[in-house]
């Protein structure tokens, strides 16, 4: 090896450092997601074709990793498959692109063609809710958020009454039972929770939320499909291609009377999907 190769090398790797290195994402509606990596740094294509490259998913909150091996597609770009077989811990998982031994470089959002998760139906034999979406965070980077959940209570629509909320769903991995009913528990008090009926058929259920039996507070949507014997099935939309509802999904607050007094009361998912109705003194609503 002469003296040249080292510096040839060693500018390369401080262009490739500059570069965009971004990646396309297609799902299918199985949940499996297939990454095509768009920019080819100096040695991530010869990489690949050696084994030698990876598409590394890291857990944000305790740094687990999935390594998938990225392999050149027909189209020569460095492509990695995560099967719908392969579970995902629930979290959010932050992309990234090794090569050999080097050090992990992030990797930003590309397109996405997520239409097959859109009103996707799960198909898991055992009843699992598999769900993995990819996303863009707000630093511009690529990460993958993933629910992994048996049973699921899946929300579907929901209806904003004048005083109440209708909510429908469907059950997954469990069976509704006539002792099937809905809770609401207080978020700050857990130890609160008051109960609603479910109308069950088949897998699908649906129940209403009387706001003027809520204190202020927020309170969490749960579905106990077999009673008090059963399993206790947070209530959440995930079979979608929407990563994080909060922003997105907006519902109207309605006023009602309450015997704590006037309270302005409505639905939204929380930061994990999750189903929930929040409840505020008339007062300090109509300040917001």
């Amino acid at each position: 090896m002469t003296t040249l190769a080292p510096r040839a090398s060693h500018r390369h790797s401080d262009e490739d450092a500059t570069m965009p290195l971004c990646a396309d994402c297609v799902a299918d509606s199985a949940g499996g997601l297939i990454f095509s990596v768009t920019v080819t740094v100096t040695g991530l294509g010869p990489a690949a074709a050696a084994g030698d490259a990876y598409f590394v998913l890291r857990h944000r909150d305790d740094g687990q990793e999935v390594r998938l091996p990225l392999t050149p597609a027909a189209d020569g770009r460095p492509r990695a498959a995560l099967p719908s077989g392969v579970e995902l811990p629930e979290g959010r998982w932050d992309a990234y692109v090794q090569v050999a031994d080097g050090e992990p470089r992030r990797l930003s959002p590309g397109l996405n063609d997520l239409r097959s998760l859109v009103d996707r139906v799960s198909g898991d034999a055992r009843g699992q809710v598999a769900v993995r979406i990819p996303y863009g965070t707000k630093h511009g980077n690529l990460s993958v958020r993933s629910w992994l959940r048996v049973p699921h209570a899946e929300a579907g629509e929901l209806h904003i009454g004048k005083g109440e909320l209708g909510v429908r769903g469907q059950v997954y991995g469990t069976e509704l039972t006539p002792d099937a009913y809905a809770e609401l528990r207080g978020r700050d008090e857990p130890e609160t929770v008051l109960r609603t009926e479910v109308a069950p058929d088949r897998a699908r259920f649906r129940f209403t939320v009387a706001y003027s039996e809520l204190t202020a507070g927020v309170w969490d949507l749960w579905l106990r499909p077999a009673g008090e014997t059963g399993p206790r099935v947070r209530i959440a939309r995930l079979l979608d291609d929407i990563a994080d509802k909060k922003p997105i999904f907006s519902y109207p607050t309605v006023s009602v009377e309450t015997a704590y007094g006037p309270v302005a009361a409505g639905p939204y998912y929380t930061s994990d999907n999750d189903l929930s109705v929040t409840v505020s003194p008339a007062t300090a609503a109509s300040a917001q």
